[in-house]
């Protein structure tokens, strides 16, 4: 929306800064995080009264956790309502994909809701039917791929592009998007698997968010495209504005939710943010760029998978319990040395996904 301030400059003053995506992220990042410090509290406070016993706890869970009943959940409002309130003000809102990342994160914020609502109200820990959560993440997939396919380049669309290998486009066709849909899907269950101790998710979701903003804007740029040998898609450098709002409402919220948690995301959040990773990988053609900074998440999911085909087909499991951040809690690890060391993980993770728009 302050985009169109531009159109009261004359080039050389202070409204020209608003053409400018850097700046426009540093505004949506500070945006975001007074929006968090300013109304975290008296949401947090909203929520434990509406709430009353908060998030029920899993009788099979680790030991630990009881002493977390009673913390509210639905924190993830803080966080989709700051990300989204900084985008529009801070955001052009003549770019489609600003509008298709804002959907799925909306969409599959919506489907958090309500199984948080259905998990506070009747205190227990079964929400929205997983097959109805499954099919319309799926609906809201579906839509997003053909929305971004239909903005890609002509040479890009329906392609897959590899890292590392530049010159590489694989010709999906008609299986673009199910691809799409599976990257998007799959990456808001790994997050919300994920989300299982305080501040476990919300930092990896800031560091897999931050390396793709840095990536769109690249990607976004024909002038970095061709330096870094990578595809350009045009248009997509404006997710900067998003990835950077989504950082400062995750520090808004972190403030909050570090150990001892005041208020949990929930699968508000969770889905939310795991959705908008995919959405962002989808739109900048960096999809299995984003299996590796999002690697953390990957293995999340995939120690569920195993241990649930492991145990139908032998009766026996491969860890203490899944997913694996919990295996570690039974092996005795305190919380904060998981939730820390999982942090550095992802970080290097990052980095190494980073790596992948120069090397070739």
């Amino acid at each position: 929306m302050l985009y169109w301030l531009t159109a009261l400059s004359d080039g050389g003053d202070f409204f020209n800064l608003f053409r400018y995506i850097t700046f426009r992220a540093g505004g949506a990042f500070m945006t975001a995080l007074l929006f968090g410090f300013i109304f975290g509290r008296p949401l947090i406070n909203v929520l434990r009264r509406k709430q009353g016993k908060g998030q029920p706890i899993r009788d099979d869970g680790p030991e630990g956790h009881f002493s977390k009943a009673g913390t509210p959940t639905m924190g993830g409002l803080l966080i989709v309502g700051a990300l989204v309130t900084s985008t529009l003000m801070w955001g052009r809102w003549d770019n489609p994909f600003i509008w298709l990342v804002l959907f799925v994160t909306l969409a599959y914020a919506i489907i958090g809701f309500a199984d948080d609502y259905a998990k506070v109200s009747k205190q227990n820990t079964k929400g929205v039917p997983g097959k109805l959560r499954i099919a319309l993440g799926i609906l809201i997939g579906v839509v997003a791929s053909v929305w971004a396919a239909a903005y890609h380049p002509d040479m890009l669309q329906n392609q897959l592009a590899m890292p590392v290998f530049k010159d590489t486009l694989i010709n999906l066709g008609i299986f673009y998007v199910p691809f799409g849909v599976i990257v998007i899907v799959g990456a808001a269950n790994a997050v919300n698997l994920t989300d299982g101790l305080d501040g476990l998710a919300i930092m990896p979701v800031m560091i897999a968010a931050s390396t793709l903003g840095v990536i769109a804007y690249a990607v976004g740029r024909v002038d970095f495209t061709e330096y870094l040998d990578v595809h350009y898609v045009p248009g997509t450098g404006e997710i900067l504005i998003f990835t950077a709002a989504l950082f400062g409402a995750g520090l808004g919220f972190l403030w909050y939710n570090a150990p001892p948690a005041a208020v949990f995301m929930g699968d508000t959040g969770s889905l939310a943010l795991g959705g908008a990773l995919g959405a962002i990988a989808v739109a900048t053609k960096h999809e299995l760029v984003l299996a590796i900074v999002g690697g953390l998440f990957v293995v999340e999911a995939l120690s569920v998978i195993i241990q649930v085909l492991y145990f139908k087909r032998t009766g026996k499991r491969v860890f203490l319990m899944a997913p694996i951040h919990h295996h570690y809690e039974k092996k005795g690890w305190a919380e904060p040395t998981i939730v820390i060391r999982f942090w550095i993980i992802s970080l290097i993770l990052a980095m190494i996904g980073l790596a992948t728009l120069k090397v070739r």
